[in-house]
């Protein structure tokens, strides 16, 4: 089927254009008993020649009103046709012209006497009235030939008496209106298919061949003025036949739609305008796509504008449709709900819509919450029913939508669940912001509730709550966090500023606000956090992104907290150190991003970069051969280096060619720190990836279930520049390539951990039977294969819930210690560029390290151990899935490519879908067993992994 592309009108940013070619006519001679009659007629300039001097003028109409000033044609004088061929531009755009505009064409003659309707001595010739748009829709464009209706200027009405086009007779009466010469009628046909022929020529549809072309014009014009001078005087003859038609079609309609009139006094212009036909050639512009009405869409007003500071989002969200029910026999499909006439509705947008409450809403809510009750609700209790039905309000996750009986309930049992910590999130949402009497209400409990866990508190800084003094409450509960668990939370808290009331303000007072001033004073008081703190800082203000208002607004608040960092800084008594290694760091970060900018920009092969980098590395004016103090690591700042080893420095096959850097440390002797440093990718995904599994692992072990994970540190110190700390690994590829492994995890695992007897002994010699002082399982070191088991089940668990995509045997890494690791974060939220993906990467080759699927086949095999790790660590994080979807939460206003894709709330929906909350613990044991099984029969992945290793050996 052929493509079909088309321009919106809308989009159209050019004047309406059109060009006025010709007129054609013909009409008899007055008789001299209407010259005695009325002499004022013998003066008209038409009277006095066929060819005599008038002008054209054009004009946009829309619902009966002019849109703009008229434009006219220059004076011409004619010898022997009324030919103008000129362009008229009219002052309105394309875009700003509705679907019913209609262009008004008049030819204007002149009298001195002048009559009615005559502007001074100019007097209308006839009128045309055009619609721009077709019945569809679509802009007319080209050739078009307008009736002119003599005597009568261009009207532009809705219904106009003067159409372009000849209307339709009616159903029954074609017989009636049919040409009384059937010679006539035959040479009309000829010219229409003429017409036709000609619009396809100026399309293109037909070739040129222009000696051939100028004669065949000429003589459809000849024809074209024969055929008017044959229809001026059949004209009488198709009116009186029309009038003698029956009482239904006794308007008199002819084939022209000419309606004769009634009133005996304007006979003679009757008569007149029976012996003349006339038509005005046209020309409108063509364009290389047909362009297709659409009107202006608006934005919708800003919040702002509609309510008031600091109401939460919960109130303010569009709300969904309504749900309408219609009536028996009404067809919605069908325009106009049923109207066989077509009559299509009207959509008027109302700003109102999904942003002011319903009023019958708002007055049940304050008679149900009016202050007189309120007070008597301080001794509400619910009885057995309410109380299941509040116990399983609770036990919604953050995004679900609270109804408006369900906040009711919440609102009046607000003093009885002051017991219940996971109820304050709950009723915050039942709140109605705009009303002072709640607010109070609310507010007032704040104090006396039950201290609520560290996924309410940063629920409460999402921006769905932005009233001040529950931001600050939930800021004085995370006050009661460690540093450590800080760390884990601490990209999101960052972010959280960007919803902080006031935030993107000019205010200078911003610095009281309550989250700024609590990462202030704990980063300044700790390294580590101000570590991370002026990276996450600065990673915001390097964002160039983007010139939206928002985004500059944002960096403005990144750079007022850095200031006030900085200020912090030196109020304590290590202040002016750590602010001399902040700025030392970010000299080491520019000479790293040159180097790298410098191996990417170079069209040398990647040995001499290689060469060119060690030389630039122990080039004393870099500052990276001896680094004197030690410098914390911004990847890690437990990390102290004291100097690059040039040597061992390398730069990786890539497009973006990143440096592999080895650093000393101030530890001893052969103790170093190896990194990938890179420019001109977006880390920020990657880090918080890497931050959710670190995350994770501590809630893991939380529950004491250790699953030997390895979240490598990553770091971007730029928008588009990071560093990722290197772990000594080899990919899967390699190892089921490598012959010296046959192709084997197991072969791979049995060669790096090797079970080793004790030496003879005394005893052993006795018995003859010596026993291995290390177990195995399956020839491989015990400790490596539970490593091994653990941490392949972490990941699968893993990777699944973030929806992590783009896997292949490239980016699954195994270390010799059995240490199991996924890397290259790219794709997440379940996108994936390969077809036939699956929701979790587990192989055949995966599971043949763990000894095969088979207990039959192999007793010692570890793949049971491997599925009971799965399901409680998906039990386990499910438990916690509300504090991981606050997180991603936060993160939505982030620049994390998949987040920004997908949308903020979509992304939060999309992992809360892969927690299967509306599963029971035992179904989602179930779910997940099955998606094991799933996975390893699955033969998309294969072929998948075969092309891309097919690809990969190319490439190489």
């Amino acid at each position: 089927m052929d493509s079909f592309t088309f321009a919106s009108s809308s989009d159209l940013k050019t004047r309406v254009n059109v060009k006025v070619g010709r007129l054609e006519g013909y009409e008899k001679p007055l008789p001299y008993s209407t010259l005695l009659r009325k002499p004022e007629l013998r003066h008209r300039g038409s009277n006095l020649s066929p060819t005599s001097e008038v002008y054209v003028t054009a004009q946009i109409f829309a619902d009966s009103k002019p849109l703009a000033v008229h434009a006219q044609t220059r004076y011409r004088t004619f010898k022997n046709s009324r030919v103008w061929n000129e362009w008229l531009e009219l002052p309105v755009n394309y875009s700003l012209v509705p679907l019913n505009a209609q262009l008004a064409l008049t030819v204007w003659d002149l009298s001195p006497v002048g009559n009615e309707g005559a502007r001074g001595h100019h007097i209308p010739f006839g009128g045309t009235t055009i619609s721009l748009f077709d019945d569809d829709g679509t802009l007319r464009k080209g050739r078009q030939k307008c009736r002119l209706w003599r005597h009568k200027p261009a009207d532009g009405f809705s219904d106009s008496t003067t159409p372009w086009a000849p209307k339709k007779p009616r159903r029954g009466q074609e017989e009636k209106h049919v040409y009384a010469n059937d010679k006539h009628g035959r040479r009309a046909a000829e010219l229409e298919r003429l017409s036709e022929l000609l619009k396809k020529h100026e399309m293109g549809e037909i070739p040129d061949n222009k000696w051939l072309d100028q004669m065949l014009f000429r003589q459809i014009e000849r024809m074209e003025r024969t055929n008017l001078r044959h229809a001026s005087t059949l004209e009488p003859a198709r009116l009186g036949q029309a009038a003698n038609a029956d009482d239904d079609t006794a308007t008199g309609l002819g084939i022209d739609g000419q309606t004769p009139d009634d009133d005996d006094d304007d006979d003679d212009d009757d008569d007149d305008d029976r012996n003349a036909i006339f038509y005005l050639y046209i020309d409108l512009p063509r364009f290389d796509h047909p362009v297709v009405f659409t009107d202006h869409e608006y934005p919708p007003p800003p919040l702002s504008n509609i309510r008031v500071r600091n109401t939460p989002t919960s109130d303010v969200r569009l709300k969904p449709p309504p749900e309408v029910h219609f009536a028996a026999g009404i067809d919605t499909n069908t325009p106009g709900y049923g109207d066989p006439n077509g009559t299509h509705l009207i959509r008027i947008y109302d700003p109102e819509v999904g942003f002011s409450d319903n009023p019958a809403e708002t007055k049940h809510r304050s008679l149900v919450r009016n202050q007189r009750i309120g007070m008597l609700d301080r001794h509400l209790k619910p009885n057995p029913k309410t109380r299941d039905q509040l116990n399983a309000i609770m036990s919604y996750g953050p995004t679900a939508e609270l109804s408006a009986e369900e906040k009711d309930k919440i609102f009046k049992f607000r003093h009885y669940l002051t017991r219940d910590k996971r109820a304050l999130t709950k009723l915050i949402k039942s709140t109605s912001w705009t009303d002072p009497n709640e607010v109070k209400q609310v507010i007032q409990l704040l104090p006396k509730w039950e201290e609520i866990d560290t996924d309410d508190a940063l629920e409460l800084l999402a921006p769905n709550f932005t009233n001040p003094d529950v931001r600050a409450y939930a800021v004085d509960r995370l006050r009661k966090a460690d540093d450590e668990e800080l760390m884990l939370y601490l990209l999101q808290l960052v972010q959280a500023l960007k919803f902080e009331p006031d935030a993107t303000s000019d205010n200078p007072e911003y610095s009281d606000s309550s989250l700024a001033a609590f990462l202030i004073s704990r980063s300044a008081a700790n390294i580590l956090l101000g570590n991370y703190l002026h990276w996450y800082l600065m990673v915001e203000l390097d964002d160039r992104s983007s010139l939206d208002p928002q985004a500059v607004a944002y960096r403005k608040l990144y750079a007022r907290v850095s200031y006030d960092f900085m200020q912090e800084l030196e109020k304590t008594a290590e202040g002016q150190a750590r602010r001399k290694t902040l700025l030392r760091q970010g000299e080491f970060i520019t000479v790293l991003s040159k180097l790298s900018e410098d191996a990417q920009s170079s069209r040398e092969d990647r040995q001499r970069k290689i060469d060119k980098l060690k030389k630039a590395l122990a080039d004393p004016k870099n500052e990276l051969i001896k680094i004197d103090p030690p410098l914390p690591l911004p990847l890690d700042p437990t990390i102290h280096i004291t100097g690059v080893v040039p040597e061992e420095a390398n730069v990786f096959k890539s497009t973006l060619s990143p440096l592999l850097l080895k650093f000393k440390t101030d530890k001893g002797k052969g103790d170093c720190f190896s990194m990938i440093f890179k420019v001109g990718d977006n880390l920020r995904q990657d880090q918080l990836v890497i931050q959710i599994i670190s995350l994770m692992d501590r809630l893991l072990q939380k529950e004491n279930l250790n699953l030997q994970l390895s979240p490598y540190r990553i770091l971007a110190t730029g928008a588009l520049a990071g560093a990722v700390q290197f772990v000594y690994s080899k990919p899967l590829s390699d190892i089921l390539a490598s012959t010296k492994y046959h192709n084997s995890i197991l072969e791979y695992l049995r060669r790096n951990n090797p079970v080793s007897a004790p030496p003879p002994s005394s005893s052993s010699s006795t018995n003859n039977n010596p026993t291995p002082t290390v177990s195995s399982i399956l020839g491989v070191r015990k400790q490596a294969m539970d490593t091994y088991v653990k941490s392949l089940a972490g990941y699968c668990v893993i990777t699944y819930l973030l929806g992590v995509g783009d896997r292949h045997m490239d980016n699954l890494l195994l270390s010799p210690s059995g240490h199991f690791f996924h890397a290259d974060f790219g794709y997440i939220l379940g996108r994936d560029p390969k077809p036939l993906a699956p929701s979790m990467k587990l192989s055949v080759e995966m599971i043949d390290g763990l000894g095969g699927s088979s207990l039959e086949k192999n007793p010692d095999s570890q793949f049971d151990e491997f599925r009971q790790y799965c399901f409680t660590a998906f039990t386990t994080l499910r438990r916690s899935s509300s504090l991981i979807l606050n997180l991603f939460a936060l993160m939505q206003d982030a620049s994390i490519p998949d987040i920004k894709l997908v949308g903020g709330e979509m992304a939060v929906k999309k992992v809360e879908e892969r927690f299967c909350l509306q599963l029971s613990e035992d179904e989602a044991v179930a779910f997940f067993d099955n998606l094991i099984h799933r996975s390893l029969e699955a033969w998309g992945p294969v072929v998948i992994d075969r092309l891309h290793s097919l690809t990969q050996g190319w490439r190489t």
